[in-house]
């Protein structure tokens, strides 16, 4: 099973790749608008991660639905990019995508050569995850969701969220915080370790 890096050092390696790489993983963080993909990318990456934001105007006001995110200031416009070495000399791509239906015309192109995607999801807005896990299924990406914990989140039972999600039964689901490294890191080995196990079965 790969694991987190052993160092904390973040953003102290430059742009190379570390002479341990041995498997390079396209790895996208999907979700709804305001989910924290951003966050996340921020959190892990070993690298000054690449942002495309743009700060929300009034223009979108009628188009972008704010409720419960209405601190939220900027948004993706096209993707975010983080990259993250793990123990065993594999080496995530992180490809965040943007959560809002006009800009759904990427979404082909920034899949393309994923292995798997990370699904945010926030339980105080459960539906707006639909179309994003629609998406992710359309395009045959296994998947693990992370709850990601907010102040104000609700608490359901595993049973309930599966329920309310339709996950299959061998989708992981875990909890995160995407602004904290460890959390954020946890969710993404839950993901690649599903990868593995589904490669391993397919054999």
């Amino acid at each position: 099973m790969a694991s987190a890096p052993s160092s904390t050092n973040r953003h102290q390696d430059g742009v190379h790749l570390p002479e341990t790489a041995r498997e390079l993983v396209k790895i996208l963080v999907a979700g709804p608008f305001g989910v924290g993909k951003t966050t996340l990318i921020d959190a892990v990456s070993e690298i000054r991660p690449l942002h495309t934001e743009e700060h929300l105007t009034e223009a979108s006001a009628g188009v972008d639905d704010l409720a419960g995110v209405r601190d939220k200031t900027t948004t993706t416009v096209a993707i975010d990019f983080g990259r993250i070495s793990l123990k065993g000399g594999v080496v995530l791509y992180l490809f965040g995508t943007p959560g809002q239906e006009r800009f759904r015309s990427l979404w082909a192109d920034i899949a393309y050569g994923a292995l798997g995607a990370l699904v945010l999801v926030d339980t105080r807005r459960i539906d707006d995850s639909f179309d994003v896990l629609g998406l992710v299924e359309e395009t045959g990406l296994p998947y693990a969701v992370a709850l990601n914990t907010f102040p104000d989140s609700r608490t359901y039972t595993e049973e309930q969220l599966r329920t309310a999600l339709d996950l299959e039964p061998g989708t992981p689901m875990v909890s995160c915080d995407a602004r904290d490294t460890h959390s954020s890191l946890d969710a993404l080995i839950a993901l690649v370790q599903h990868l593995i196990d589904r490669n391993e079965n397919a054999r």
